[in-house]
């Protein structure tokens, strides 16, 4: 057993930072890990904290390193944000997090998951931390390309790139830790493009399967702008609800938390000068919603990019090559839709329809009314001529 068995598809940068754990003049004090969603940044920036903090360097069983894997590790810190952005309040926590020595490792572990999602000025807070820590701490950030990072950022850390894993070694990793049988394994693997979270969850979740399923049909549903119409609300409803379920138990949670430390009973009114402290829970879970919101319906687009690309691969005649695959070929409801496509449209018309998928993910990362963004794409997959 090791710390990098669940860094899939990824040898040489396995072999780089093992190196780095192993060698101190391959070390240095900042890192960034840059990948595709799905590609392992976060299991590879856990593996490798682990592995610092282990004696034997990675060994997968000793406390040291099932305490960084679980996050409970004194001198490891995580940072997830499920809001937009990183606050310069949450930066300054992790800047004075970083001063301290390690209390019970051989190095204080900062991760920064979600790095991309620091503003400019969170970013420059963050500057002279990363450019001069203290001897024994060790910077981990995460981000999908290093173009989402800062140039001042970038060049004060050493680069490493993964790759998207192929979608055999996914289902090797979900028939060896779950348990999914394996045609199933790797029909999510491939449905998920290899994402690793996201083909565990359509391996697992049959409403979830259920839910991509449902999403792929609208591209056969949309026969004229009264459709798209319907689509783009319906759209809107499953990506708000799964949002909501995501999000809701644990809103009410922390709510119900808060009150109790504040000394206010249950089912009794919140007294004013508490308010502002509830308004700020509230406040926080709103942007975790919204961000939630944002994934959903990002993830929902990049599934019918999915379907498209299949509906290509079929209409140019790929379809029969053994090195091809189908991402949607091994669940026969998906496969269907693909072959219905194929055989409705043409391949001009497949990719005017990905344009316009594309146009969508960028206006709605560009902030544009999820509505309006879901209304003007399915319009745009209409039969045209």
């Amino acid at each position: 057993m090791s710390v990098w068995d669940d860094v899939i598809g990824q040898p040489s940068v396995v072999a780089e930072l093992q190196h780095a754990v192993a060698d101190p003049r391959a070390m240095t004090h900042a890192w960034l890990i840059t990948g595709p969603p799905g590609s392992g940044r976060s299991n590879a920036a856990r593996a490798f904290a682990a592995a610092l903090e282990c004696e034997q360097g990675g060994c997968g069983e000793c406390a040291q390193c099932r305490t960084v894997l679980v996050g409970s590790h004194p001198d490891v810190t995580l940072v997830t944000t499920e809001k937009v952005t990183i606050s310069i309040g949450e930066v300054r926590e992790l800047i004075g997090a970083a001063s301290r020595t390690p209390s019970a490792g051989r190095f204080r572990v900062i991760i920064v998951e979600d790095a991309d999602r620091m503003q400019e000025r969170t970013t420059n807070v963050l500057l002279k931390a990363i450019e001069e820590p203290p001897p024994a701490t060790v910077w981990i950030l995460c981000a999908p390309s290093p173009l989402d990072v800062l140039p001042t950022i970038r060049s004060r850390c050493r680069q490493v790139g993964l790759r998207v894993p192929a979608a055999e070694a996914v289902a090797e990793l979900l028939e060896r830790r779950d348990g999914v049988p394996a045609d199933l394994a790797l029909a999510a693997a491939r449905a998920a493009a290899s994402h690793v979270g996201m083909a565990r969850r359509l391996a697992r979740d049959a409403g979830a399967r259920e839910r991509r399923s449902a999403v792929l049909s609208v591209a056969t549903r949309v026969r004229g702008v009264g459709d798209a119409v319907v689509a783009a609300k319906e759209l809107a409803d499953v990506a708000k609800a799964e949002a909501e379920a995501a999000t809701g138990e644990r809103d009410a949670a922390e709510r119900a938390e808060l009150l109790h430390a504040l000394g206010v009973p249950a089912g009794e009114a919140v007294p004013p000068k508490l308010r502002s402290q509830v308004k700020q829970l509230e406040e926080e879970q709103k942007r975790r919603a919204t961000r939630r919101h944002r994934d959903v319906l990002d993830r929902a687009m990049l599934d019918l990019l999915s379907c498209y690309r299949d509906v290509l691969v079929l209409q140019l005649g790929a379809g029969d090559d053994p090195d091809v695959h189908l991402v949607n070929g091994l669940f026969a409801a998906d496969a269907a839709v693909v072959r219905t496509l194929a055989a409705d449209s043409t391949p001009e018309q497949t990719i005017r329809r990905m344009d316009a998928v594309g146009e969508a993910r960028s206006r709605l990362a560009g902030n544009v009314p999820p509505l309006l963004v879901l209304e003007a794409m399915c319009v745009a997959l209409r039969p045209q001529g």
